[in-house]
């Protein structure tokens, strides 16, 4: 919690975006998924610098759209703020083409958080990382 205040102790640094995803995240899946629940899993990060992203995707196989992407991150307020931004991100309007979704970057994942300090602008790579480890791993699924 050091990260997110200010010396005084009384005032959060981030955006008012990052602390409402940080507080309330969407989309965030407590527990383990049952088996069939998602079509694909992708994680991203290591333990040893503090951040690992899990997300989990359904996507409808006609459309190749997002139909749910659920997520858990062990971290800091900005890796559960990004992962969770990524994930309204990719379920607006009825959810991404897969293909749509592949072109957020992680700049636009920071542009929709209004910011976030240089230092944890890797939070935001981690939750596009495991998105598309996700995707990689849906692909091979597919192709069996």
């Amino acid at each position: 919690m050091a990260d997110v205040i200010n010396k005084k102790g009384d005032n959060w640094i981030y955006s008012d975006k990052v602390k409402e995803h940080f507080l309330h995240p969407k989309n965030f899946l407590s527990g383990e998924p049952k088996e069939g629940d998602f079509d694909a899993e992708g994680e991203a990060g290591n333990f040893a610098c503090g951040d690992i992203m899990k997300v989990w995707i359904k996507v409808d196989p006609k459309t190749e759209k997002i139909k749910d992407f659920k997520w858990r991150t062990w971290g800091c307020a900005s890796a559960i703020a990004a992962t969770s931004m990524f994930s309204e991100m990719v379920l607006e309007k009825g959810g991404m083409a897969i293909e749509e979704a592949l072109k957020i970057t992680p700049q636009d994942i920071i542009a929709r958080l209004s910011g976030l300090p240089p230092q944890k602008v890797h939070c935001s790579v981690l939750a596009d990382q495991a998105f598309k480890n996700a995707v990689e791993n849906y692909r091979e699924k597919k192709k069996k």
